[in-house]
């Protein structure tokens, strides 16, 4: 069959795409150019365009085939809007839920960005109204001698602590040195380590005891020294663990996994562990390429921002709310639950300030610096339905110190998984009320009670979760308890105590 020269017309190809699209609902488009009113549609001459074949010569030029696709498209817009959205034609063809409707707020696809919008609009509306009541109420109450003032000049012995604190880690190399040498047994080891480990911990405490010095010192010693205590067990078990896997090697004992690092004990892996935003041991850790100069002055900068937002909010609320307050267990009632709700937006405000500021800003900006690969600091916590999903994501570091060297030692050892939990709740609820009372002075066990509260509303928040497994009624628990009631009851907790406690030595 011979391939005629002349091109041959496609009506019955147009014909057929215009029955085709009869079928589908107009796009915008094809909406938008109905309405166009310099469009001139010429249904003839539509249907005579050509098709050039593969022996036709390529004279066409670009501005004939868009004219020539425009004409097609608008014949076929003509024809949608003919035939599309009669009135025999279903409006309603699948099931489909409204938006805010509870199967449907919380998934993914379902995005509610404008909503999130109107959250911060109002948020920033609202605080600025009490930014100014506050101002005309109190003044400008903010002052230097909060941060800084003549008692931070006493704090000296805490900042010579501080810097005396390496020699810990420093202590723990030449015992590990010692064991990989084999100059010493294994049960010295670890009684070294013990002492170690244990008057790391102690020597803060005794200084800050020791010492009339400002509590923000005081935390800061305190976080440092528990941070050290951390790493050294860290990595005193872990080459505890990396030798007997090197002995049972060196037997010819046949281990179900390969061993990930090889055991040497290097002064430069263990400086590094010591600095890297971690607390977990191993002598050698996932490495970005390079350092982000740009990105870590601008994480600085936030920094800077948000501590001084954390400031301004502690000056000016906290401090008047909590100076105005009466000792919640010794007062009205209803007088304590107001003062405890008036205290926990601006608490929270400055909670949701010191986790970004350290987990997000602080944690990042040091791993850049040293390349530190691994930067899952946290999780979401926000959308835990659970106390015990908030604890396994709010602080990484902290939880996966807890599940090796704590939590499954516990199990192997043959712990149940009950009692291996509180077990951890039990160390963490120490810490923290070492981090609190001994800067303070006060040993009332306010810190450590409200920690091991957890404990039951673990269980209360489980219940309510299986119970209610399509709703958040387990996250808006938690929320309630953990920020508005809790950590405000703290610091009213606190706060007394500490004012009692300075009355007392003024009057003495």
């Amino acid at each position: 069959m011979a391939i005629s020269d002349e091109p041959q017309p496609v009506r019955n190809s147009s014909i057929l795409n215009q029955t085709s699209v009869l079928r589908r609902r107009p796009s915008a488009t094809s909406v938008n150019g109905l309405f166009d009113s310099s469009a001139t549609v010429d249904g003839e001459s539509s249907g005579e365009e050509l098709v050039k074949d593969s022996s036709s010569d390529e004279s066409v030029s670009g501005d004939q085939n868009i004219a020539a696709n425009t004409e097609q498209n608008r014949v076929n817009d003509i024809s949608t809007i003919k035939f599309a959205y009669r009135p025999s034609v279903p409006a309603h063809r699948r099931i489909k839920e409204s938006p805010l409707s509870s199967d449907n707020i919380f998934r993914q696809l379902q995005s509610h960005a404008g909503l999130f919008n109107l959250c911060i609009v109002v948020l920033v509306a609202v605080n600025s109204r009490l930014i100014i009541e506050n101002l005309m109420k109190y003044g400008w109450l903010i002052k230097t001698g909060f941060w800084f003032s003549s008692k931070s000049l006493r704090d000296w012995p805490l900042f010579m602590c501080c810097l005396s604190l390496a020699i810990f880690p420093l202590a723990a190399f030449v015992v590990e040195k010692l064991a990989q040498q084999k100059r010493i047994s294994e049960p010295i080891v670890v009684l070294l380590h013990i002492i170690i480990t244990t008057t790391a911990i102690l020597y803060p405490i005794f200084v800050i005891l020791r010492s009339d010095s400002a509590f923000v010192s005081g935390v800061t010693l305190m976080l440092l020294a528990c941070i050290v205590w951390l790493k050294l067990i860290s990595y005193a078990h872990t080459n505890y663990d990396l030798r007997a896997l090197t002995n049972s090697i060196e037997k010819g004992e046949v281990l179900p996994n390969n061993m990930d690092y090889p055991y040497d004990v290097s002064f430069k892996s263990m400086t590094y562990f010591m600095v890297a935003p971690t607390l977990c041991y191993q002598p050698r850790y996932p490495r970005t390429p390079f350092i982000r100069k740009g990105w870590v002055f601008r994480q600085l900068v936030k920094l800077i921002i948000f501590t001084g937002v954390m400031g301004f909010i502690i000056e000016q609320y906290i401090n008047p709310i909590v100076q105005n307050s009466q000792h919640p267990f010794k007062g009205d009632l209803l007088y304590a639950i107001e003062r405890v709700l008036k205290l926990s937006v601006p608490n929270l405000y400055v909670w949701l300030c010191m986790f970004y500021c350290f987990f997000h800003l602080w944690l990042n900006i040091l791993a850049e610096l040293l390349r530190f690969g691994d930067r899952e600091f946290y999780k979401d916590w926000w959308n835990a339905r659970t106390v015990e999903e908030y604890w396994r994501m709010w602080n990484m570091p902290v939880h996966t110190w807890m599940i090796r060297h704590l939590y499954f030692p516990c199990l192997r050892s043959g712990i149940p998984k009950g009692a291996a939990v509180l077990i951890a709740f039990l160390v963490s609820a120490l810490f923290h009320e070492l981090c609190i009372a001994v800067p303070c002075h006060i040993f009332k066990l306010w810190a450590f009670s409200g920690i091991m509260f957890q404990v039951p509303l673990v269980l209360i928040t489980n219940y309510l979760q299986n119970k209610f497994s399509n709703l958040m009624v387990g996250n808006m628990f938690f929320w309630f308890t953990f920020c508005i009631l809790g950590q405000p009851m703290c610091v009213l907790l606190y706060y007394h105590d500490l004012m009692n406690r300075e009355n007392k030595l003024d009057q003495s």
